[in-house]
């Protein structure tokens, strides 16, 4: 349904005919962390992810899983090759 409480007009899976159903009955604010993101809506009362109802909670966990702002590092790994078998491969040909 359409949010009716902070993001007006955009649609929320917490929004029901009853009212917001997200705990505390409403999304929160974004924290210090989530300032450079791009998945940022600026509303009336303040700035809120356009994708958690809590940021906080995707943080208490280490780095949020959609940040825009955040590069994520991947480790280059190297195969290890056994000595014995890479000479009998070598050998086989």
């Amino acid at each position: 349904m359409v949010c009716q409480t902070i993001k007006v007009g955009m649609e929320c899976p917490f929004m029901m005919k009853k009212g917001c159903t997200f705990n505390g009955g409403a999304c929160h604010q974004i924290i210090e962390k989530c300032q450079e993101c791009g998945r940022i809506i600026d509303c009336q009362s303040g700035k809120y992810c356009m994708i958690y109802p809590d940021p906080a909670s995707k943080w208490s966990t280490g780095n949020c899983p959609s940040a825009t702002h955040i590069k994520k590092e991947i480790k280059e790994t190297t195969q290890k090759v056994n000595p014995l078998k890479a000479s009998k491969r070598s050998n086989r040909r």
